[in-house]
């Protein structure tokens, strides 16, 4: 598909790996919308790159449909989307304060998995009314995973089931929008330079680098938005979730 004219939507888009991923889209000419539920950061986002911000919480029914509406009337349909919102808070099932309270773990699934689904049905829905592009294309929809789908250490039990739902989404959807000419796709990042890892020790962060076995360093969200580029471009790519992570694999945490 063909980047340069085309409307696409970036979830998550007012920082880290969806903020990256927006930046490469305008970038290359797309007419892009940020969606974050930080609505002065997706405002700031959206004055920093030229490109329409809209408040929205992934996990909202209502929500998402009102953005993809407004994405609609202002930038027209969508033909590429790229879910990156996602939350990762790391909790024991057992710690010292007792068990997990569940509505922690539901939370950490409604945001990255239900809110990742959410947004792909209101995106596929608005994509196949759309007129059909070469190879009978109407639109792709990259997801994002994590490599704790695969490898999920101690305190993660809710965020890799979360993403693992998410990589179990891919084929499925894939095989089902099919019809529509709509491809879906996922990324699974390893240990990346977001805001979330930037919170941590600056020593913390050396040893999570070092722990890369090559580039020995945290990966760069410009290299994320890169292969989600690649994956919108590229029509062959379809049901597959591709690791992103420098052949690393996780240890017990």
């Amino acid at each position: 598909m063909m980047i340069e004219g085309s409307c696409a939507v970036v979830t998550g888009g007012a920082s880290g790996l969806g903020y990256a991923t927006a930046a490469a889209l305008v970038g290359r000419g797309a007419r892009v919308a940020v969606l974050d539920r930080d609505g002065d950061a997706a405002a700031k986002a959206g004055r920093d790159l030229g490109c329409l911000a809209v408040a929205c919480d992934v996990a909202g029914e209502a929500g998402v449909e009102r953005a993809f509406a407004e994405v609609v009337e202002q930038l027209g349909v969508p033909r590429a989307v790229v879910n990156c919102a996602g939350i990762g808070p790391a909790k024991r099932i057992l710690g010292r304060d007792g068990k997990m309270p569940l509505g922690d773990f539901s939370r950490v699934v409604s945001v990255n998995l239900i809110g990742t689904f959410n947004v792909l049905r209101v995106a596929a829905e608005v994509m196949s009314r759309s007129e059909a592009l070469g190879d009978d294309e109407r639109g792709v929809i990259v997801n994002t995973a994590s490599v704790a789908a695969y490898e999920g250490q101690v305190g993660q039990a809710a965020y890799a089931a979360s993403k693992g739902g998410v990589v179990s989404l891919t084929l499925p959807a894939a095989r089902e929008l099919a019809r529509f000419g709509i491809r879906v796709l996922a990324i699974a990042p390893g240990l990346f330079a977001t805001p979330l890892m930037a919170s941590l020790p600056e020593e913390a962060q050396r040893q999570l680098a070092s722990s890369v076995p090559f580039p020995v360093r945290l990966g760069q969200p410009a290299e994320f938005a890169l292969l989600a580029l690649q994956m919108i471009e590229n029509p062959m790519l379809n049901g597959e979730v591709v690791r992103l992570d420098g052949a690393l694999r996780l240890g017990v945490g």
